[in-house]
């Protein structure tokens, strides 16, 4: 049995379209295969990592990120190989 889906509107503006129409055709996929990829992998990230990508850190939270989310990714990691 097929995976039940949702299908939902997304609003962008017209360069961000204009580049997913690019990266389509070169990855030769769909849009709604790639959108749906991305939400899938955003979804999954650190609460941390989110909150960058969605901006809603400040420039000085931002700066000591990388050690921060490297040291998120070895847990979650070592947490996996322990079970």
């Amino acid at each position: 049995m097929p995976a039940k889906r949702q299908i939902i509107r997304l609003q962008i503006d017209l360069d961000a379209k204009e580049a997913l129409d690019a990266l389509c055709g070169l990855r030769g996929m769909t849009q709604i295969a790639v959108m749906s990829r991305l939400v899938n992998w955003f979804v999954a990230q650190d609460e941390v990592v989110q909150a960058t990508i969605l901006g809603l850190l400040s420039e000085s939270a931002v700066a000591s990120l990388p050690t921060e989310i490297l040291q998120r990714i070895i847990d979650r990691a070592a947490k996996r190989s322990s079970n």
